[in-house]
């Protein structure tokens, strides 16, 4: 079946079970029960350079501003329903109007929800495979959804296949196109002298991610870009993942030991002849059972094993 924005961020929240994917670091797991009970905090990384958060539930993906000399910049732009939320936090940082280009980690509708409102005035870059999704229908079977194409607003209009880079507010953000991990159409952007990087949703801080094995995804995709991303970029670097709290170096490299550990559990129960039902009730190793989240151990399982035997 087709689902409106407004479905899609029921099913969102529904499959959601953390308050603040930026700030709760997985304490206290209640979910909102509409957008608005959810509310775009911030968290200043520097004096250009802030972090957005969703705080009381699913608000979509981590949200990050640079905000300077030059005007406003913005990578992802949340579910559609937290749009109002995020322009009127957008204007408390320097003003919606100063806004010149949006950057979309990857085509999801929790990070690219914005795209239509905010791409009348400002300039979306993202990979090529972005553009492809967004003016398409996508499904998303896993939730049971069906995407319909996004009006020509949200659609990238500068787009590359490898990397680009954008110079404003005083440094070069670089953005390298990394395949095959959680979607098809993934990047990631390194602010070269504030030394942030933003990853998208190949990094779930402290939870069990979502991996869209359908479109072009893969778990050990996923491994092999977190390993390139730790490999390439500075040991100091400040995280701001797709979901979860501003991270450290250390906390990807766990999110990497979690991934090496999770899949090989999985891969052993395949080789033990062990049928999707039982490795979905199999559970994870008891060193990860905290991370269970947006998904849940079963969830988590499940999407490992369709990968691993696709």
């Amino acid at each position: 079946m087709k689902m409106t924005s407004a479905i899609l961020l029921s099913a969102a929240l529904a499959l959601t079970a953390t308050p603040a994917l930026a700030g709760s670091g997985g304490a206290g797991r209640n979910v909102a029960q509409s957008a608005a009970e959810v509310q775009i905090e911030a968290k200043a990384l520097n004096g250009t350079l802030t972090a957005l958060y969703g705080v009381g539930g699913f608000s979509g993906g981590n949200v990050l501003v640079s905000n300077g000399p030059d005007g406003m910049l913005i990578i992802d732009d949340k579910v559609p329903e937290m749009t109002n939320k995020l322009v009127l936090k957008l204007n408390e940082i320097g003003g919606i109007e100063k806004l010149k280009f949006v950057l979309n980690t990857h085509w999801h509708f929790d990070h690219a929800g914005g795209n239509a409102r905010l791409g009348k005035d400002a300039i979306i870059v993202a990979h090529a495979n972005v553009r492809k999704r967004l003016s398409t229908e996508q499904r998303l079977d896993a939730f049971n959804m069906v995407l319909p194409p996004q009006p020509k607003e949200a659609w990238p209009v500068i787009t590359y296949e490898q990397g680009a880079s954008i110079h404003f507010n005083g440094e070069e953000l670089k953005l390298t196109h990394l395949a095959g991990g959680h979607t098809d159409t993934d990047s990631v952007v390194y602010f070269t002298e504030s030394n942030v990087l933003h990853t998208g949703d190949l990094f779930f801080n402290g939870l069990f991610p979502f991996v869209d094995v359908q479109n072009g995804g893969s778990v050990t995709g996923v491994m092999e870009n977190v390993a390139w991303i730790i490999a390439h970029y500075p040991a100091d670097v400040t995280i701001v993942p797709g979901h979860g709290p501003v991270a450290t170096m250390d906390d990807l490299k766990t999110f990497h030991e979690m991934l090496g550990e999770t899949i090989g559990h999985v891969r052993d129960l395949i080789a033990a002849g062990r049928n999707a039902e039982e490795i979905k009730a199999a559970g994870v190793p008891a060193k990860w059972k905290g991370w269970a989240g947006i998904l849940n151990e079963a969830t988590w399982n499940a999407i490992i094993h369709a990968s691993l035997t696709k």
